[in-house]
């Protein structure tokens, strides 16, 4: 399979589809980022060889077109001197170079397109590159999550069916039963101090009561008198 195939099926290919039917989707993508680099730096090289083929046909094309320059000299030199015969040969020698010049020219037009090309192959699979580390990057915070809240589920059920967890809850409802116990001496003490302060409310009212009615008392006699 040729380089511009393996970069056509790589860019069209839907990464997402890949993963949803892939039973390890982590290796999957490890496989893929693997495959894509290497074939980024194939198409790299292609293309850095196709660079060096065009300054190497430029360089043919510069040397063809002095040549022309140096055969037109001299068939005007030799028209100057009355040598048709040389003449004649140094137009041959130039429609030669022209023809080269020609065909420089027409390779040099297809190493540029195709350089094109290699260029755009290029960023389109450097976009589809960081596409698919973006999806390894997800994928591998989502195994850590899964991994430990897997963790996490496990530990819960062990505390669940474990003896200390038991232990614990039982511990927990005998320091619930020693503060119910405190909180009902408190209340019995607070009884007791209310009660006090009651009984003496109570004899002071006696006490007032008791005046009045002796007050009374004096001024009824008094008033009988």
């Amino acid at each position: 399979m040729g380089v511009f195939s393996r970069v056509r099926d790589i860019i069209n290919s839907n990464i997402n589809t890949m993963l949803d039917k892939a039973e390890d989707p982590e290796k999957l993508v490890k496989l893929m980022i693997q495959e894509m680099e290497d074939t980024l730096v194939e198409i790299k090289a292609s293309c850095a060889g196709a660079m060096a083929a065009k300054k190497k046909v430029e360089r043919g094309l510069d040397q063809a077109k002095a040549g022309i320059e140096a055969w037109s000299r001299k068939a005007e030199l030799a028209v100057a001197k009355g040598r048709e015969d040389l003449a004649r040969e140094a137009l041959m020698e130039k429609r030669r170079f022209r023809e080269r010049v020609d065909s420089l020219d027409r390779e040099t037009v297809q190493l540029e397109e195709l350089i094109e090309r290699y260029q755009e192959e290029i960023v389109q699979l450097e976009g589809k590159l960081a596409a698919v580390r973006e999806k390894q990057r997800v994928l591998v915070q989502r195994h850590i999550y899964a991994r430990g809240k897997r963790r996490a589920q496990e530990e819960i059920r062990r505390l669940d069916t474990s003896d200390a967890f038991v232990r614990f809850e039982q511990f927990e409802n005998r320091i619930e039963r020693m503060e119910a116990a405190a909180d009902l001496v408190n209340y019995g003490r607070k009884t007791a101090l209310e009660d006090e302060f009651a009984r003496l409310e109570n004899d002071e009212e006696l006490s007032e009561e008791l005046e009045a009615l002796k007050s009374r008392t004096v001024k009824e006699q008094e008033r009988i008198s």
